[in-house]
């Protein structure tokens, strides 16, 4: 099958005939294990036809991706994951298909990148003060790109015995309450959008079902993004259970977005999230990638 045959659209099925798509993931430009070309060769290696990349705040590895992609014959979707603060939460929300070299878009990712750098700086002051030395230093050395995360502390504490693995590094230390956490202070959804937009992106709410946010606040969350000129709701993720999946599909047919599906795949050193194994759209769904 040639990519013209393979990229028929059947009505019947509401799918792309024969690809595999994953529009999200990351790279060691952000918190992921990968460099930008070892992503795009894993994608190619466990069938994924179309793979976005979505570093936080960050679009710096996207050139290495879609030069290693024309290599796998594979395709690239140029993205970025934008943190952003509403009403007291932590959203991401999902730029695809966006001119990374939009001047408008780079000024307002380094504005975060610069808060990130901050906060990455005081969660280390932070964690000193509870005896915890050198985790700025050694949150640097797991970071291989220019964020430096709460993953990448993440990390570092477990390899010295601080915590079992991850999960327990966040419940110990990384969440409200705990001795290394920062409160977030992220873009404006208006301001996020505003990037996005001026880049010819296609803005879709991240993971929406992670923010455990009520019913209605949830509604309140996409009706404001859909008022900002959003498009999407990641219905199928990686960190999503099979009933988050049809309550995120309703949602989505309620505000009439487009549904995306994205691992959130980070690296190989989680294994329980794989490149490219996600289920089918629930029946109703109009794919965002229809649209690209």
């Amino acid at each position: 099958m040639n990519n013209k045959d393979k990229h028929r659209y059947s009505e019947g099925s509401g799918e792309i005939c024969g690809l595999t798509y994953d529009l999200h993931s990351h790279s060691t430009v952000s918190d992921g294990t990968l460099r930008p070309a070892e992503l795009v060769k894993v994608a190619a290696a466990s069938g994924v036809d179309v793979l976005a990349l979505t570093d936080h705040d960050n679009v710096s590895g996207i050139a290495e991706a879609e030069a290693t992609a024309q290599e796998q014959g594979i395709r690239v979707i140029p993205g970025v994951e934008i943190s952003v603060s509403w009403n007291g939460h932590t959203v991401h929300i999902l730029g695809l298909q966006v001119a990374p070299e939009n001047e408008v878009l780079l000024q307002g990712l380094q504005e975060l990148c610069e808060y990130r750098q901050w906060r990455a700086q005081e969660i280390g002051r932070k964690l000193h003060k509870k005896g915890i030395s050198d985790a700025y230093e050694g949150a640097c050395e797991q970071a291989t790109g220019a964020l430096v995360g709460r993953l990448h502390f993440a990390r570092f504490l477990v390899q010295h015995g601080h915590a079992r693995d991850v999960k327990d590094v966040f419940r110990k230390y990384l969440v409200t309450g705990k001795p290394g956490y920062v409160c977030g202070e992220w873009a404006a959804l208006e301001d996020a959008m505003g990037w996005i937009l001026a880049a010819g992106g296609l803005a879709v709410i991240a993971h929406p079902a992670r923010y455990k946010m009520t019913r209605g606040k949830l509604r309140r969350l996409i009706g404001e993004f859909k008022e900002l000129g959003g498009r999407g709701l990641e219905v199928v993720s990686g960190s999503h259970s099979r009933d988050e999946y049809f309550t995120m599909a309703r949602h989505a047919r309620d505000f009439d977005l487009l549904a995306s599906a994205g691992s959130d795949y980070h690296g190989p050193d989680n294994p329980w999230i794989k490149l490219g194994n996600l289920p089918e759209l629930p029946p109703g769904c109009d794919p965002v990638w229809k649209y690209f």
